[in-house]
């Protein structure tokens, strides 16, 4: 049995408060993390924290401040072996052709206006997830990915939530979450130590 991890986020940028408009839920961002320590942490999502008009396909780094600082929740999905794997071979051929795929902004204007608007090597977060997922074989969506949002990705896979809080809260105690997740709890501490370690200046969060 293997695990992966499924991360919501509020980042807090404009785009996020926008799309909280329509959704009316808390987290609106998605990454999917194939280890929970969360250093391979995959999504669809800005290239460049201080760039919000180019996105696409990436390997997301929580350790930068752009993160650091946002709420987040982390689930944990057991699975199959041959699930996983399929998994990670998904993942390896976007990694490969990352070039070829664009943020599917148009999709998230789809959702919001209840349109079925499907474009080719597009996608955004949650989009990607469910994507994924179900290539791995593991469920079958029972409407377009491309309308899956991450409350959806919650409730047809119906994941463990093993933390709540902040991002360098869980990095911080990761061990202590992902090895007792009856633990899990609601927090607004930062430990000092560790934000002056890993703190960069501040972006402005525009996306």
């Amino acid at each position: 049995m293997k695990s992966v991890y499924i991360v919501l986020t509020d980042t807090g940028t404009v785009l996020t408060r926008c799309i909280k408009l329509f959704t009316r839920k808390n987290y609106n961002h998605s990454s999917i993390a194939l280890d929970s320590q969360l250093d391979h942490v995959y999504s669809f999502g800005r290239k460049k924290v201080n760039n919000p008009f180019n996105g696409g396909f990436v390997k997301e780094n929580l350790y930068q401040d752009f993160f650091l600082r946002s709420r987040c929740q982390v689930y944990r999905l057991d699975m199959e072996e041959a699930h996983f794997e399929r998994m990670q071979e998904k993942i390896t051929e976007f990694e490969l052709k990352r070039s070829d795929y664009r943020y599917n902004l148009l999709g998230l204007i789809g959702i919001a206006l209840h349109q079925e608007w499907e474009r080719e090597n597009a996608f955004f977060c949650s989009q990607f997830l469910a994507y994924i997922l179900q290539e791995s074989g593991m469920v079958h969506f029972h409407k377009p990915i491309y309308l899956i949002t991450p409350d959806d990705l919650i409730a047809y896979v119906n994941p463990q939530l093993i933390y709540q809080g902040t991002i360098s809260h869980y990095l911080a105690n990761q061990t202590l979450y992902a090895e007792n997740p009856e633990i899990s709890y609601e927090t607004n501490y930062v430990p000092q130590t560790f934000m002056k370690k890993w703190t960069l200046p501040m972006i402005n969060r525009f996306l």
